[in-house]
């Protein structure tokens, strides 16, 4: 019964903030040290709720004071007996807590009835009212405070080369990945005790502290630090870089900034690095938009190694296999994979190249100017670009598509973009993208591409069901916000897309490594790995890479030198560094499959 009761008083209990009693309920039988305990009453929200205890026990005291004073008038009245205060005070509490030994009793209806009374009072009182009561005020809050208090306030003074994360964002979440891909220790700063005990509870090491305390980035151990990641508002950026500063001059701040105004702002605060993410958004987007003008497309540079994308439609390596194209033979490059509605996959020599494919090669600057040349000789579509939506992302992709030449209709809905980007692009088109006269009127049946930028997950992929229902062999490229849309958005015919969560992980990992910035696409990455022992001595083709993880070796650097000509007789020697290109789950497969 007391258990029913306390799970009655549990659901009655208004939640706490943190939403985790249910989680830190497995720690309650946790023993505490003396200071602990200390520090958990002396938190103001618990001594408050302790305080709120003191009525309830001023009127359990009264009530049993009352009853044992009336039990005396009644014996002594109406029974004609006669009992010690002792006596009462006992039968008030056995009687209100059921427990009833029946060594004491009325024999009359007066006294029986005043049983009755007391017998239900008590049953309120302290078999509903008390286990809430003391669920609310005592147990639950004390859980949450000893939650709280698990989030550690500083580092073990041995951590050396750790990313320091102060917001536990998209960006971060992405970047988590990357970094424990890695093997690169990283803490995240949060606050709030009870926001760090949830991310704590979810696996992520974390810090509590105040973002503008000196005394945090101490904890922190801020000058071993590899990277500080300032990930906040603007003005929270500023505030975060000055104090970081005051503790070390030379550890790397990389900040990220909404407005573009702020960026000459944390610069003279102190930011080593400043990542305008949403301008460059749009302008890697507009990269992708590009592909398929008769040259191939610079989408990252590796040390010499240069990897570029190119679109097959129009062209006479559609229908072919990655061995019937000759391009090693014709250019000298290697083609490490082919895109297929969204899809980068590892390219075969059986590998089938459909109209629709995009194909990524890696090799020298000279090589890339041998396949410019040789796309140039193909028909290419000079009709305009559309953009849909006039924000920050799409007036970056607009301005990056002109400085290439490329022609641009912008579609929006608002009326002041036209005025914004009157000078930018070709033509500004105020309207819905839902609307199809609106979309014709800008130029979607001639348009090779078509570049969706609106920050609604769920407009995007709207607007890529429509535009390829409309036109099945238009390129399509997005942005997304949320990484769980990702699926979504590639089923409804997205040919492209990248999120500000992978565009702001990699710019902090290629910062951090030490190289260029290299945007594949959502979801894929470049890797650079020490050969295992398992593979030394090797040819590639025998290491079975591609076959056994989907990763595609682009490139291999051993004695000294960085080899962009693979072939598959070529032997893996030990020592040798893999350069290559998949996801970071197709990493892991690599880790587990050659250790």
């Amino acid at each position: 019964m007391v258990l029913s009761m306390w799970a009655i008083s549990m659901g009655g209990a208004k939640p706490r903030p943190s939403g985790r009693l249910s989680a830190v309920g497995q720690h309650a039988i946790m023993k505490l040290p003396t200071s602990a305990l200390a520090s958990i009453l002396r938190e103001g929200e618990v001594r408050r709720d302790l305080k709120a205890l003191v009525p309830y026990g001023a009127l359990l005291v009264a009530v049993i004071a009352i009853y044992s004073v009336l039990f005396q008038v009644i014996m002594v009245q109406v029974e004609g007996q006669s009992h010690s205060w002792i006596t009462a005070v006992y039968w008030t509490l056995v009687t209100m807590t059921t427990l009833g030994f029946g060594d004491v009793v009325f024999t009359t209806d007066t006294g029986r009835l005043f049983t009755v009374i007391v017998l239900g009072s008590g049953v309120m009182l302290l078999l509903v009212v008390l286990p809430f009561t003391f669920i609310r005020f005592f147990y639950a809050p004390w859980l949450e405070a000893q939650e709280r208090l698990r989030a550690p306030r500083r580092v073990p003074s041995s951590v050396r080369g750790h990313v320091i994360i102060s917001c536990h964002d998209e960006i971060a979440s992405v970047l988590i990945e990357r970094l424990q891909a890695e093997g690169i220790p990283h803490y995240v700063v949060e606050p709030e005790p009870d926001a760090a005990a949830h991310l704590l509870n979810q696996g992520i090491t974390v810090i509590t502290g105040e973002l503008d305390s000196r005394a945090t980035y101490d904890g922190l151990q801020v000058g071993q630090a590899r990277l500080l990641l300032a990930n906040r508002e603007d003005t929270t950026n500023t505030n975060i870089t000055l104090t970081v500063r005051e503790v070390s001059r030379d550890v790397p701040i990389v900040g990220v900034v909404e407005d573009e105004d702020s960026i000459d702002i944390l610069e003279l605060s102190g930011c080593t690095h400043v990542l305008p993410l949403k301008v460059r958004l749009g302008e890697y987007l507009a990269n992708r938009v590009a592909a398929g003008r008769g040259t191939a497309d610079v989408i990252g540079t590796f040390e010499e190694l240069q990897i570029a994308e190119f679109s097959v439609r129009n062209t006479p390596l559609a229908g072919l296999t990655v061995r019937e194209t000759r391009l090693r033979e014709r250019t000298g490059l290697n083609v490490v994979g082919v895109w297929h509605r969204g899809r980068l996959r590892p390219a075969f020599p059986q590998s089938h190249i459909s109209s629709e494919s995009i194909l990524v090669v890696a090799g020298t600057p000279a090589q890339l100017s041998a396949l410019d040349a040789l796309l140039e000789s193909m028909p290419h579509s000079d009709a305009p670009v559309i953009v849909i939506g006039g924000g920050t992302v799409g007036s970056a992709a607009t301005r990056a598509l002109k400085r290439k030449g490329v022609p641009v209709h912008v579609l929006d809905r608002d009326p002041r973009t036209q005025e914004r980007l009157i000078d930018v692009a070709d033509r500004v088109f105020v309207g819905d993208a839902n609307d199809r006269e609106a979309l014709r009127e800008a130029g979607l049946e001639d348009a090779p591409s078509v570049l969706l930028t609106t920050n609604d997950d769920a407009v995007n992929v709207y607007l890529a069901v429509y535009c390829r229902r409309l036109k099945p062999d238009l390129r399509i490229v997005s942005r997304i916000t949320h990484d769980r849309n990702l699926e979504a958005i590639h089923r409804a015919g997205a040919d492209f897309v990248l999120s500000y969560s992978s565009l702001g992980a990699e710019a902090v990992m290629s910062l951090l490594e030490g190289h260029e910035l290299v945007i594949l696409g959502e979801g894929v990455d470049l890797f650079s790995v020490r050969l295992p022992h398992s593979l030394e001595n090797k040819t590639l083709a025998e290491t079975g890479i591609s076959s056994r993880t989907g990763l595609s070796v682009v490139a291999v650097r051993q004695d000294g030198q960085l080899v962009t000509s693979l072939r598959a007789t070529m032997q893996m020697e030990a020592g040798a560094q893999l350069i290559m290109l998949g996801s970071v789950q197709q990493r892991r497969t690599f880790d587990d499959a050659f250790g």
